[in-house]
């Protein structure tokens, strides 16, 4: 299924169906910077086990899990938001969409219940390639992008269901692949 479209920031990738990286089966990441150097992004569907509580002492009682980014420096912690302006040094990824921002502030506005966790989504590690790597893989249709991410879909559909709610929203052939069943030997 060859596309002519160029990812840019704000955009999601979701992965073809016989992608055969474990890491990226059936994944929905959110691109947050896109340039020369490469591209780094966040898996939106693979909830962890864990809680943000459970690795950082700071936050009890902020009831938020944390998703597993991708499989790049997972001992680091990632955040995208849709708060314009709570904080400093947050990057705009698109219009609602927001990445990471000065963490002491967010650690004290945790504290004080200034943020509705639904407004946050946590990372252990990321998605990330070098120049021109995520071109290719698109180029070899190991990719599908996704040019209408909206928050609602980042923050509001079910990690279950992400993947094949947005291939069911593109219509069309993609809304067939979206039904395309997990292993087809048990079909």
């Amino acid at each position: 299924m060859p596309q002519k479209l160029s990812v840019s920031k704000g955009d999601l990738l979701i992965s073809e169906p016989y992608l055969p990286d474990p890491n990226f089966e059936r994944t929905v990441i959110l691109i947050c910077d896109h340039n020369e150097e490469g591209s780094i992004g966040f898996v939106l569907n693979k909830p962890s086990l864990l809680k943000l509580e459970d690795v950082l002492d700071e936050v009890q009682g902020f009831d938020t899990i944390l998703y597993t980014g991708g499989p790049v420096q997972q001992n680091t912690l990632h955040f995208i938001h849709k708060t314009k302006g709570l904080f400093s040094d947050y990057r705009v990824v698109k219009e609602g969409l927001y990445w990471g921002g000065n963490f002491d502030e967010l650690l004290s506005f945790i504290n004080i219940r200034k943020i509705n966790p639904d407004d946050f989504r946590f990372f252990i590690g990321y998605s990330g390639w070098g120049p021109e790597q995520l071109e290719s893989e698109i180029k070899e249709n190991s990719w599908i992008i996704y040019k209408n991410a909206t928050p609602e879909q980042v923050f509001g559909l079910s990690p279950d269901n992400l993947w094949r709610s947005v291939l069911k929203s593109m219509g069309g052939e993609y809304r067939v692949i979206s039904n395309y069943p997990i292993d087809p030997r048990l079909n």
